[in-house]
């Protein structure tokens, strides 16, 4: 299993979650994720969107514009 499989799993499970819960599900989402994920496993979870994000649930995607992004490394 490779990272972005890891992720996508991990991601998918938190969606589940926040399926069977009231409110802005996909807010509850992103939330979890800025709150817990590093941001390297951000990052790769926003790579992996970008790149037609395979495998996730929908809810998944829609909170992606919500989550935190890594921040840019100084040169």
């Amino acid at each position: 299993m490779n990272a972005a499989d890891k992720l996508t799993r991990m991601a998918n499970q938190i969606a589940t979650f926040f399926e069977s819960q009231t409110g802005d599900q996909a807010a509850g989402v992103a939330a979890h994720i800025n709150e817990n994920w590093s941001p390297p496993m951000r990052a790769g979870l926003l790579d992996h969107i970008a790149q037609g994000g395979a495998d996730l649930k929908p809810l998944v995607i829609e909170a992606a514009p919500l989550i935190r992004p890594a921040p840019a490394r100084a040169l």
